[in-house]
This record gives C-alpha cells, sequence and structure tokens, in this order.
C-alpha cells in the first residue's frame, strides 16, 4: 500500500516525521532510537532526506588546501531500506534535484526498485552554500525531476531505452508552501505550480513548515478552487532554540505569529524556549486534527523529544 493510500484510508488525522541521515562517518543506530521513541504513535511513513555535497577546502599532502565536494550526509537509499526492513515502517526517501545529475537519479531509482522501496518526495532541494541562487547540476526544478520520475515509471531511461521487464512504478508527493516559495513572485504562481505538480501526477503535497495554522486553511481553499484536491499534508514543527525566532523565519521563509514571538521573547535559556515550542505545536496539531487534515506530518530533527510530547497529547 502507498503512503497516499495508507493517508486516505487512516481513520483519522495520520502521524509521520521526517529524518536527517546521519553525518558521515556516524552509525545508524542514532536514528533507530528516535524511531524508538516516536513509533508507539503509529507512524503511516517515515521521511528520509537527501543532501547533496558541499565544496569545502582540505589541506592536502603538500600542505596547501585544495576545494573539493564532500558529502556530509550520505546513504539515504540504504538507510531506508535498513529502516523499512526492520521496522515494517514504510519509508518516503528525498529525491532532489539540487547536486544531482539525472543519471546519478536514475542510479538512485534503480537500486530503490531493486530494494522495493516505490514512495518518493521529490524536491528542488537547497541551493549549496556558497551559491547565491540555485545553480542546476541537472533538473533545474522540481516538475523537471518530476518528468524524469514519470518517464521510469513508463519503462523508460533517460537514453530512451525500454525497460526490460515490468517494475512498480513509484507514488511520489511534493512540496508546497502556504506563505509561497521564496523565489515565487506572488501566491498566485506558487498555485500554479502546484497546479501543475498535480497534474503531471504528484499523488498529495506536503507544506513547507508553518505556525499560523490559519495559513494552510486558507491556502487549502485556495488549492481546491485551482482545482487540487490531493491530500495536502501539513508540516510543523516544535520550536526547541530561543535563536530560531529569527534563525527559522531566514531560512525556510515562515513567519512566525506575534502571540508565539512574544512569548519566545521573554525565553531566557533553551530549556524556556523548548516548553513554549511543545504547548504551541501541540495547541497547532490539536487544531489541525480537529479540522480533519487527513494527516500531520512532523520535521523532527533536533526535536525528537519535543515530537513525541506533542504526539503524546495529540495522538
Amino acid at each position: 500500500m502507498s503512503v497516499v493510500e495508507k493517508i486516505r484510508s487512516a481513520k483519522s488525522t495520520a502521524f509521520s516525521f521526517e529524518l536527517l541521515p546521519p553525518l558521515k562517518g556516524n552509525g545508524i543506530e542514532i536514528l533507530y532510537k528516535t524511531i524508538d521513541t516516536l513509533r508507539e504513535f503509529d507512524p503511516k511513513y517515515i521521511n528520509i532526506t537527501t543532501h547533496r555535497s558541499e565544496l569545502v577546502f582540505k589541506e592536502n599532502a603538500q600542505g596547501l588546501f585544495e576545494q573539493i565536494a564532500e558529502r556530509h550526509r550520505p546513504g539515504t537509499v540504504a538507510i531506508a531500506a535498513a529502516i523499512q526492513n526492520k521496522y515494517k515502517i514504510a519509508v518516503v526517501p528525498h529525491i532532489i534535484c539540487s547536486g544531482f545529475t539525472p543519471e546519478e537519479t536514475e542510479y538512485a531509482l534503480i537500486d530503490l526498485q531493486f530494494l522495493g522501496i516505490t514512495d518518493l518526495l521529490l524536491l528542488r532541494g537547497d541551493k549549496a552554500r556558497h551559491e547565491r541562487e540555485f545553480s542546476p547540476t541537472g533538473h533545474k526544478n522540481a516538475t523537471e525531476l518530476q518528468v524524469q520520475v514519470n518517464n521510469f515509471n513508463q519503462g523508460l531511461f533517460l537514453d530512451g531505452s525500454k525497460m526490460k521487464s515490468y517494475v512498480k512504478p513509484f507514488s511520489y508527493g511534493m512540496a508546497c508552501y502556504p506563505e509561497k516559495h521564496e523565489e515565487a513572485p506572488n501566491l498566485d504562481s506558487d498555485l500554479f505550480y502546484a497546479k501543475q505538480k498535480v497534474d503531471a501526477g504528484a499523488e498529495y503535497l506536503v507544506t513547507q513548515m508553518f505556525f499560523d495554522n490559519q495559513k494552510y486553511y486558507d491556502f487549502v481553499e485556495k488549492c481546491k478552487l485551482k482545482g487540487i484536491n490531493v491530500p495536502i499534508i501539513p508540516g510543523i514543527k516544535p520550536i526547541t532554540l530561543a535563536n530560531q525566532l529569527t534563525v527559522l523565519p531566514k531560512i525556510f521563509h515562515t513567519d512566525i505569529p506575534e502571540a508565539f514571538a512574544a512569548e519566545l521573547r521573554k525565553c531566557k535559556t533553551d530549556a524556556e524556549a523548548v516548553e513554549v515550542g511543545v504547548e504551541w505545536c501541540t495547541n497547532q496539531a490539536n487544531d489541525l486534527k480537529n479540522h480533519g487534515v487527513p494527516s500531520i506530518h512532523f520535521y523532527s530533527m533536533m526535536a525528537t523529544q519535543s515530537v513525541r510530547r506533542v504526539a503524546k497529547d495529540v495522538f
């Protein structure tokens, strides 16, 4: 059963969360610990993020520094397989444009098919840290990536050759932005691309994190008016650090409501910010559930214990 089928068939609001692959050189045990902490809430799926290589300077044998590409969090495909094998929970690896060639993407799709992992989240991905704006390695955006996956689902490789045997097609979701993508000129333009994604085969949409539920509700209504009728999964995150009051809006271009901001400004320590974050996120999640959203997706990075506290109250 695909992720979207699990979401549609759930008797009440479903629960899911997202994991970062471990840093290069670290083991997978820390991910298992996170899953063990949250599995009691019956996650319908677990997202596994994918990360591009970044340019770093390293000293060579001659004592000179040279610039090389290094991926700090490799192993998304293998990690997804390990988690699905150990826990029998559906996994959704991210497939991104950023830092990956179409050929590398094709190899990843082949490996995932061999492993029996057929749920994906297709994303453009972030620009490299050294870039002022996104510079594509291959696909310029997620809709171009979507074309490649659709062709693969129809049995076609990049070079136009046909697969010799049937493979189960990938089911996939894509991203959407209740407060619009940072590069979009306006929300209507963003809605145009969201509709384009759905018309081309995206079976559900997952939002960028937000802290104001009304913006999500308004966005969903606008999507319906545009003929977007797939599940739109709200993505939320409990704040765990006092500096996230200013950091998250810069990184994710999301507004923090003044009532929430006012409480965070009172926090003198991160421990105090955790309590404020849990309370706000719990209220958010309960309100979303009461409005009958199909699922709630938690961005749990650096917030596992907070997510657990929220989920314990909500699910």
